[in-house]
């Protein structure tokens, strides 16, 4: 037993003697990640009873935002935009809550520098959520149309409570 227990520690300690010292490199990345600053455009539709409020922060590849709806005699809706643009149109899904239940539409805005217009089109609905049964044929003549305004200003209406 006193042999074994010597062997042992002879093994440990010649092992530990011949250890190898293991350099380790860090590398430093030299990329620099760029911070994306989305674009933000600011709207409303505004009369003595109803209020639309739109905000769309544009980014390279999407498109995200608030809209809430103030209509006289209907449950006030908020909610968010995520969606596409081609060319000045965007497309985009709303998804809001109304009456305590949550509910997803395709909503769709023809946007310019200083105005957007709401579209409107036969809808159908497609896995739970209402769709547009035929994105041509959206009417954007008789839509809303929404006036440009400061999204500093009113940040307050732009808050999802």
């Amino acid at each position: 037993m006193k042999k074994l227990i010597m062997l042992s520690s002879l093994c440990l300690l010649f092992f530990s003697c011949n250890k190898k010292q293991v350099k380790v490199e860090e590398t430093i990345s030299t990329e620099t990640q760029e911070i994306m600053i989305p674009k933000s455009n600011c709207f409303a539709s505004l009369s003595d009873k109803d209020s639309i409020w739109l905000k769309i922060e544009v980014f390279p590849n999407v498109a995200t935002g608030i809209l809430k709806y103030q209509l006289s005699g209907k449950d006030k809706n908020t909610g968010t935009l995520e969606g596409t643009f081609e060319g000045n149109k965007l497309f985009a899904n709303y998804t809001f809550n109304s009456e305590g239940v949550e509910s997803v539409r395709e909503v769709a805005f023809i946007i310019n520098d200083d105005s957007a217009i709401e579209g409107f089109g036969e809808m159908e609905e497609v896995n739970g959520k209402m769709v547009f049964k035929d994105k041509t044929k959206i009417d954007f003549s008789k839509g809303i149309k929404y006036h440009q305004i400061s999204c500093i200003d009113n940040d307050i209406q732009f808050q999802i409570n």
